[in-house]
């Protein structure tokens, strides 16, 4: 009865309602918040808390920046199922204004983004090595892969077509996606000097990749989830491409405080950390395999991987 309590309390105001539904659609900073919301800050955080305490979304802070998300699914889903039975009944009036503000700060975030790799196109693995030697990142993720055939690869984000460069010899068929076509011509000048012919690339979004329900039998995503909007839904559409027993390798930053990154190099998210990445994985559908963490440069590097659960996984089970 208590929680039931919490729960309608922190629901009786319309801005909180509001909240709710802009958090269904994805994961929201407070600044972004009050911006589809007309309100301000302070004000928003206010609103916020009362959420959290209830149990309905959660915060995460990220350098200056604080991300709101929904809380647990045990706690939502009820309500949500409840609020969309009354909406059937009497339609939201706010929801289409703020669905416009909502799309303003996506393509806020998706310009920011695109701006900057489209004027560091060239520049892009030199800016990686950076962070740390790549040449270290690369002989790990060929390590966790393996030396076994690849099958069908996907490279989510491939950038400069480095990944594809290492690990399409082992493929039967390679696939680069990116949204940038300067990215792309860059990659194809790359792989057509190294003779890849098994490898394709395709201007895509890593929301909507081109490739069916478990096509993939492995999935890559290198330093890119840090640029990502919504880095779960990345790796649930990752998921989505792979088939039972399919892997999905994610090299990508630990969580850490360089705030420069965000407003000198585009990076949406401070890095990550091991427990966050169990979370989105386990809402894809994918069980963690082997996490590796590389020190080294300004920044640490971490490897997760993780293998889609299925009929495949549950035989290796069993064995």
């Amino acid at each position: 009865m208590t929680i039931a309590l919490d729960i309608f309390r922190a629901l009786a105001d319309a801005t909180r309602l509001r909240i709710l539904a802009l958090l269904r659609t994805m994961e929201l900073s407070v600044g972004e918040l009050a911006q589809v919301l007309g309100q301000s800050q302070p004000r928003v955080s206010r609103h916020v808390k009362i959420l959290c305490d209830a149990g309905i979304a959660e915060r995460r802070k990220e350098g200056s920046w604080v991300f709101v998300a929904l809380g647990n699914g045990a706690m939502v889903g009820p309500v949500i199922g409840a609020l969309d039975q009354w909406a059937a009944i009497e339609p939201d009036h706010w929801a289409v204004a703020d669905a416009a503000r909502l799309a303003a700060v996506r393509a806020d975030r998706a310009a920011s983004a695109a701006s900057w790799f489209e004027a560091n196109a060239g520049q892009w693995d030199a800016i990686r090595s950076l962070h740390i030697a790549e040449s270290e990142v690369e002989a790990a993720i060929s390590a966790v892969l393996g030396d076994a055939p690849i099958g069908q690869l996907i490279d989510i984000g491939t950038g400069t077509g480095r990944m594809l460069e290492l690990f399409a010899g082992r493929a039967d068929h390679a696939l680069g996606i990116d949204r940038s076509s300067e990215m792309l011509r860059l990659a194809r000048a790359k792989l057509s000097e190294r003779g890849l012919g098994n490898a394709e690339l395709r201007q895509a979004d890593l929301y909507a990749l081109p490739l069916g329900d478990g096509g993939a039998d492995v999935a890559i995503i290198h330093h890119v989830l840090h640029f990502a909007q919504q880095p779960g839904a990345a790796i649930a559409e990752a998921a989505r491409v792979l088939g039972p027993g399919g892997r999905l390798l994610i090299a990508d930053f630990a969580s850490h405080d360089r705030e420069e990154l965000r407003t000198k190099d585009g990076h949406t998210r401070l890095g990550f950390a091991d427990e966050q990445m169990a979370t989105w994985f386990a809402a894809a559908g994918l069980a963690p395999v082997r996490t590796e963490t590389l020190v080294g440069g300004e920044l640490t590097v971490k490897l997760w991987l993780a293998r889609k659960l299925g009929r495949v996984t549950q035989e290796m089970k069993a064995a």
